[in-house]
C-alpha cells in the first residue's frame, strides 16, 4: 500500500538518522569546519581568563560566556555548513525524494546536536581544570544550560539558514540574530538597569535567557525555580527554531 505524504508522521527516525549520519560523515571530512566548532569556544575562554586576570571575576562571569560562546560558534557553522549544502544542491536532490523538510532539518539538528556535545565538553572540560573556573555547587546545572545554549545557536542557524541565498548571506545574518541578543541579554549591561524598551526587548530574546540561567549557576549552589524556568525557554525557542525552519526551508534554489 503506497502512503501519501500528508499521512506521514511528523519525523521518522529512519529518515533523520540516515540524514543525521550522512551530515556526520561529511564532518568528519571537513577538519578544519570541526577544528573551529571544538576550538574555538575553549580558546575564546582562555582569552577570557588571561584578560580578567582575576580568579574571583573569573568565577562570577565565566559561566555566561561559557553559554555564549558555543551558542555563538553553533550558530555560524550551522548556518555556514547548511547553505553551502543547499549551494551544491545537496538539498535539492535531497528534498527531491519522499522526505519530509521536518525529517531533513532533525537529521542535521541530529548531526549539530553530537557536535555541540562535543564542543560543550571541550570548554567545559577546559574551563574547571586548566583554568580554575569554581562553582558554589555541582557542575551538572551547568553541563545542562551550557548543552542547551549550544543547541540552541544550533538550531537559530538552521533557520536563519533557510533565508539565506549564498553563504555570505548566512554570515550576514550573525549581526541580526546575534550580536542584538550579546548586547541585550545581560552580559554587557544588567538587565534591570536598561530602559523599559530593552528591557522589552531583552524579554522576547532567547539568550537573555540563557545568559540568566548560568548566572544562577554562577550563585547558588542547588537547582532554582528562575533556573528552571530559563531552561523551559531555552528549550522552547529551540524547538519553536527547528519547526521554523521546516516551514521556512524550500524545496528548489533559486
Amino acid at each position: 500500500m503506497t502512503t501519501t505524504r500528508g499521512a506521514e508522521p511528523a519525523i521518522r527516525w529512519s529518515a533523520t538518522s540516515a540524514t543525521g549520519r550522512r551530515v556526520l560523515t561529511q564532518l568528519r571530512h571537513d577538519t578544519r569546519t570541526v577544528a573551529m566548532m571544538l576550538a574555538v569556544p575553549a580558546v575564546m575562554m582562555v582569552l577570557l581568563r588571561y584578560v580578567l586576570d582575576n580568579p574571583v571575576a573569573l568565577d562570577r562571569i565565566a559561566p555566561e560566556f561559557i553559554g555564549v560562546f558555543p551558542f555563538v560558534a553553533m550558530f555560524i557553522v550551522t548556518a555556514i555548513t547548511t547553505q553551502r549544502e543547499r549551494a551544491r544542491g545537496t538539498l535539492e536532490r535531497l528534498m527531491a525524494m519522499p522526505l519530509a523538510k521536518l525529517d531533513l532539518l532533525a537529521g542535521y539538528a541530529l548531526a549539530f546536536g553530537v557536535v555541540a556535545c562535543l564542543q560543550v565538553g571541550v570548554v567545559l572540560l577546559i574551563s574547571l581544570t586548566w583554568l580554575g573556573v569554581r562553582l558554589p555547587g555541582s557542575a551538572a546545572p551547568l553541563v545542562v544550560v551550557a548543552l542547551l545554549d549550544a543547541l540552541l545557536g544550533m538550531a537559530l542557524g538552521l533557520f536563519a539558514s533557510a533565508f539565506a541565498r549564498s553563504e555570505f548571506q548566512a554570515v550576514q545574518f550573525m549581526p541580526a540574530f546575534v550580536l542584538p541578543q550579546t548586547l541585550l541579554c545581560g552580559i554587557v549591561v544588567a538587565r534591570d538597569q536598561m530602559t523599559a524598551v530593552l528591557r522589552w526587548l531583552s524579554d522576547v530574546l532567547p539568550l537573555s535567557y540563557a545568559v540568566d540561567a548560568m548566572q544562577q549557576v554562577a550563585v547558588h549552589a542547588s537547582w532554582t525555580g528562575a533556573e528552571g524556568r530559563d531552561i523551559a525557554v531555552i528549550a522552547a525557542f529551540t524547538v519553536c527554531a527547528l519547526i521554523g525552519g521546516a516551514l521556512t526551508l524550500r524545496r528548489r534554489t533559486a
